[in-house]
């Protein structure tokens, strides 16, 4: 006799009991964290003494709203899951970040983007409304009516006031593929000024823009990659396989012009880490003939990188090689566009680290007060993930970079090293707004505070 079939919502629910039951377990006088098999964030950390959340019945796709243009989502929910079941209904979320293992919950309370990013914002501002675990051991629904404080502080707070158990978020219609110009620049004055002109316009030569990234590979070669969604048919390019998606964007002048499906767009710096596989060897010829297919993604090179820094691997080649250790620099920061061209320059002169990744995001609402970014301002996000040569002090390089994003009046993420001051990290970080929600959401401290995960706890 087969098994009963137990819908999406009442696993949901089941699933939500457990955590509870898992919350009530752990002693009044310890802190709590969730047991989270993946995890997108780079931060040093010391080994995790909290007791781990029941988070199992978490991961789902608990409803998809064809007509409403919404989906429910379990708070552990990967954008690799919840996509599989929105495209076949024509429909994604409004931004899908990079890499298949990033959580609904992850991008919403530690922040998320993607090209649909300068016409949609970010993750959190098309939630409408959520269940969140508090740290008093309750699950409130906060939305833009209800639990307000706790909806808005939500977002960059990294779990320090609650864990998001289901969300409700907006999507929107796509077509089944995506026609993509990949335009280059011998200066990165003019890449920028094109950035602010295709926002302004919604278009390049009159043709709609739907996305909108960038590659920076040095100040003389750089490139905006421009998609826009079709549902002509046609050849396709394919890059889970030999192809490496990021080198086809090179060219000599002028555009080059390529296709996706709109699931392989949507995954296209997946494969590779963006480009973060070469330091495993996966993007040599003869490697990546033998590498499995189904290894060829973000979440395997994660857990190499997480191996490597467990036994210190690469400091004792470097140590083997007679060279330093090397310090990581694993970051996104966000810098007005105005300023965009001249931090670039400034980077490229003083950080040995290349390609450089460019995001170009805008608001859709009036601003997040833990990550205090203007309306109706553009910024540009800038990524860059190496490592560089330790300096005369810990995270040098690291600091110098956070000191010229806040010269220039930009953010930086939080899910890598940070090295802030607490008074530095308050007034960038939401400062007296935050510790009021976290007074009232968290009053006994069951949570990790936001300073001591983000920048102490290493």
């Amino acid at each position: 006799m087969s098994p009963p079939v137990i819908d999406a919502r009442t696993a949901h629910a089941a699933g939500v009991e457990r955590l509870l039951e898992s919350y009530r377990a752990v002693p009044p006088t310890a802190s709590v964290r969730l047991a989270k098999p993946t995890s997108n964030l780079f931060r040093s950390r010391a080994k995790p003494n909290a007791r781990g959340l029941e988070t199992s019945g978490l991961t789902g796709v608990i409803a998809v709203d064809p007509e409403a243009r919404t989906a429910d989502v379990g708070g552990m929910c990967t954008y690799e899951d919840l996509v599989a079941a929105t495209l076949p209904h024509g429909l994604a979320p409004l931004v899908v970040p990079q890499l298949k293992t990033i959580t609904l919950g992850g991008a919403v309370t530690g922040l998320g983007i993607e090209s649909t990013s300068f016409r949609n914002g970010l993750p959190h501002e098309s939630v409408l409304e959520m269940d969140i675990l508090t740290g008093t051991g309750e699950v409130v629904t906060a939305s833009p009516i209800e639990h307000v404080d706790l909806y808005r502080a939500f977002p960059n707070s990294y779990g320090t006031l609650g864990y998001a158990v289901r969300l409700r978020i907006e999507l929107e219609p796509v077509e089944p593929f995506v026609a993509l110009r990949h335009l280059r620049f011998h200066s990165l004055t003019d890449l920028v000024a094109a950035i602010d002109r295709i926002i302004a316009t919604g278009a390049v030569d009159g043709d709609r823009v739907d996305y909108l990234d960038g590659v920076v590979f040095s100040a003389d070669e750089s490139y905006l990659c421009v998609g826009t969604q079709t549902a002509a048919s046609g050849p396709v390019s394919d890059y889970t396989g030999q192809q490496i998606y990021y080198r086809s964007i090179q060219h000599d002048d002028g555009i080059k012009h390529d296709r996706l499906t709109i699931h392989d767009y949507l995954w296209r710096w997946d494969t590779d880490w963006f480009w973060c596989s070469e330091a495993f060897g996966a993007q040599r010829p003869r490697i990546r003939r033998l590498w499995p297919r189904t290894l060829r993604r973000s979440s395997f090179y994660s857990k190499l990188m997480r191996y490597e820094q467990r036994f210190h691997i690469g400091d004792r080649i470097e140590r083997l090689g007679g060279r330093p250790p090397r310090e990581r620099v694993v970051q996104d920061v966000e810098v007005p566009i105005e300023r965009c061209a001249e931090f670039l320059d400034w980077f490229l002169a003083n950080v040995s680290i290349e390609p450089i990744w460019l995001c170009p995001l805008r608001l859709r609402g009036d601003g997040w007060p833990l990550y205090p970014m203007r309306p109706r301002q553009t910024y540009v996000n800038v990524g860059f993930w190496s490592t560089v040569p330790v300096g005369s002090i810990e995270g040098e390089t690291n600091r110098l970079i956070e000191r010229k994003v806040s010269e220039f009046h930009g953010h930086k993420s939080l899910y890598s090293d940070s090295y802030y001051s607490p008074e530095e990290f308050g007034e960038l970080y939401g400062g007296e707004t935050y510790r009021t929600v976290k007074k009232r959401y968290d009053p006994d401290s069951r949570l990790l505070d936001l300073y001591a995960k983000a920048v102490q706890r290493r």
